[in-house]
């Protein structure tokens, strides 16, 4: 039993090494892209936020999202996750002035191209000044949908799990409304099929 131990905490130390050695030569980037790492982030970011405003409906993994009305920059109104019924939903949240957002906008344009009508839809929501976004969207078109929402304690990143609104944040929501996955930070390239994968 005494080896079993030993050869058990030995694994466990070279892991653990390896871990540290790792995110010491390459950065945090490879760790906090795997979905360990992200749960960790989110647990780190939800420990220091603040408290949620009272009544606000908050989605929690596993469970259906709250039903959430924006409206699109031509001023429709666009009810989330109904809209989209019946299709797994990327959404992203960004703004105009968020460099690390502005970057992974081609690569969710490219996903969003390659999923097509019946795919995993991609929805951006900006948490921005509509005209700041109109300009944006002007220099740098985007084919998938829009939306947007105020910045603040109440606004719909916060309902989808992101109380500090850290920007960019994607969550994907499964055909029948419910959170699977939530992610703090951009999309590198090629990230998003293995990421979205049900």
């Amino acid at each position: 039993m005494k080896s079993t131990t030993k050869i058990v905490l030995v694994a466990l130390a070279a892991g653990i090494a390896g871990v540290t050695a790792g995110v010491w030569m390459n950065g945090p980037g490879p760790l906090l892209r795997s979905e360990v790492g992200q749960r960790a982030l989110q647990a780190v970011v939800a420990a220091n936020a603040p408290a949620t405003p009272e009544n606000l409906p908050v989605a929690r993994r596993g469970e259906a999202i709250p039903a959430i009305s924006l409206k699109t920059l031509a001023g429709n109104v666009v009810e989330l996750p109904s809209a989209y019924a019946g299709h797994p939903i990327l959404i992203n949240f960004w703004a105009s002035w968020c460099g690390p957002c502005i970057q992974e906008m081609p690569e969710l344009d490219r996903y969003a191209k390659a999923q097509g009508a019946n795919g995993t839809q991609v929805v951006g929501i900006a948490l921005d000044d509509a005209e700041a976004v109109q300009a944006f969207l002007q220099r740098t078109p985007v084919g998938y949908p829009i939306l947007l929402d105020t910045a603040g304690p109440r606004d719909s990143g916060v309902q989808l799990g992101n109380p500090k609104g850290v920007l960019p944040y994607s969550v994907l929501v499964s055909a029948d409304g419910r959170l699977l996955k939530q992610r703090i930070g951009p999309f590198a390239h090629g990230e998003i099929e293995g990421w979205s994968a049900l």
